[in-house]
């Protein structure tokens, strides 16, 4: 396969942030009639891995296929455009793309036509890149994350020319108003309020591959909120890589706060956000949620490492102290909140008596949940450059530790729910069981539960008879 349409990913580029103010775009996308029916009679397959963005990027690809009248199919093997949508957060998940790329070139030898196609964080890499042009012929077509709303161009040219497109831009982006989406779910949804990141912490590539920190208008958030009240929806969660740093190239103060505020005006039932950094979360943002019931009593505030020396080395800019703080705040003025973190162990030449602060500050704040993690190096970071001498077989070990500290504390805090009720947003039968129906509470227990008369997308009361460390059972309340 001969290579034309070629614009490779620039690490260098990715870094630059200008003072250049964003530009938003109300009709960049723009669909002809001729591309509109490039799908007809063809089925496509989209796989989607890593964060929320990335499946809400997902919406709006399946969005664009589907007028382009693609049909949607869940079975690999009957599409003719396989879409993966992916994550470079860890390197785990770029290896686990890679390996099912590899199982499904089986796929492109059975049919020619087939086009393969790889979007999404990962392609934003030049290594990734580099890897995919010298050893996987069967990848027709790959785009980056700042130009999905060219998809029906770039589907059209690797269509007709039978040749390799690959069209990644690294720069700071744009916002992009007009683009189709498709909703995955009928009473949850996902809603941007942001895009990119500037906070460049020493082991993350998300600000190279998603770009400078841009806001959408409070005016398109709000209208967006409301439409979906209108069509049913019971839940929203507003999504930005540093949601509490909304605003800010608007050159408003405590304007996720502000943001928040409006929202919870629409009157939608449930309000959730992700993700939040201790070091932009406003003692007004407390306030905000305190004072209004449709913000859930919920909040993932990501920590990282509970050792100073290891949150100044990884870039965080807080310390332990502040996020105690914050913390304690949190849990004054909303007693009922629950939490959940993200923490990272094994950072380069983390000693043992540092992971042991993070037990601390595990012991401390009792978290509902954890996203745990090994640490792991991307390519084009500051901390991928560090000399690192903890050895593996330590890290796995302090991970276990860890996991079981946040494990512990899990069941602990679920143990107050016992005999008690809390109101649960069904999402749909057990797929084990369909006699058992599933959802989340509004502290984001996930609740197993039986009952009658119930249907998707109602909000119920359930009594809660059956505590576990990540989940409770019960029976609705009639």
């Amino acid at each position: 396969m001969s290579n034309i349409n070629i614009k490779l990913p620039s690490l260098k580029d990715a870094k630059k942030r200008t003072k250049t103010p964003i530009t938003i775009h109300r009709d960049s996308y723009d669909i002809s009639e001729s591309l509109k029916n490039l799908g007809v009679n063809r089925k496509y397959y989209l796989r989607t891995y890593g964060c929320q963005a990335n499946e809400r990027d997902s919406e709006t690809i399946s969005g664009i296929l589907n007028e382009m009248n693609f049909i949607k199919t869940d079975n690999y093997e009957d599409a003719d455009l396989l879409i993966f949508n992916t994550c470079a957060i860890r390197a785990n998940a770029e290896n686990k793309v890679f390996g099912e790329i590899g199982q499904l070139k089986r796929l492109k030898v059975k049919n020619p036509d087939l086009i393969f196609a790889v979007c999404g964080c990962m392609v934003q890499e030049e290594v990734v890149v580099e890897k995919i042009m010298k050893t996987y012929d069967q990848i027709d077509l790959v785009f980056g994350t700042h130009n999905i709303h060219r998809l029906p161009l770039l589907l059209q040219n690797t269509m007709l020319s039978k040749e390799r497109t690959i069209e990644v831009f690294s720069k700071e982006g744009e916002v992009i108003e007009n683009l189709p989406v498709n909703r995955f779910n009928d009473y949850k949804a996902w809603v941007n309020i942001m895009y990119g990141c500037d906070k460049f912490c020493t082991y993350c590539i998300v600000p190279y591959t998603r770009g400078k920190q841009r806001s959408r208008l409070i005016q398109d958030i709000i209208e967006e909120v409301n439409e979906l009240k209108e069509k049913g929806y019971k839940e929203i969660t507003l999504l930005g890589q540093n949601v509490n740093a909304y605003g800010k190239d608007l050159d408003m103060e405590d304007g996720f706060a502000l943001l928040l505020e409006e929202v919870a005006k629409t009157k939608i039932d449930r309000i959730r956000f992700a993700t939040s950094h201790p070091r932009d979360f406003s003692i007004k943002m407390i306030e905000v949620m305190k004072d209004n019931k449709n913000i859930m009593p919920f909040l993932h505030l990501p920590v990282q490492s509970g050792n100073n020396e290891i949150l100044k080395l990884m870039g965080r800019g807080y310390t332990v102290e502040h996020f105690k703080m914050l913390y304690d705040k949190l849990k004054e003025s909303i007693p009922n909140i629950a939490f959940s973190t993200d923490m990272i162990v094994g950072f380069p030449n983390e000693t043992r008596e540092q992971f042991e602060d993070t037990l601390k500050l595990v012991d401390y704040c009792k978290f509902d949940f954890a996203f745990l993690f090994i640490y792991s190096p991307r390519v084009g970071t500051p901390a991928a450059k560090m000399e690192d001498n903890i050895d593996e077989s330590e890290k796995s070990k302090r991970l276990k530790e860890l996991n079981e500290r946040v494990a512990k504390y899990g069941n602990i805090n679920n143990q107050k729910y016992l005999n008690k009720i809390v109101k649960v947003l069904v999402d749909g039968k057990s797929k084990k069981n369909d006699q058992v129906y599933s959802g989340y509470s509004e502290e984001n227990k996930l609740i197993n539960f039986t009952g009658t008369n119930i249907n998707e997308g109602d909000i119920v009361d359930v009594y809660i008879t059956e505590i576990r460390s990540w989940s409770m059972n019960g029976k609705k309340v009639n």
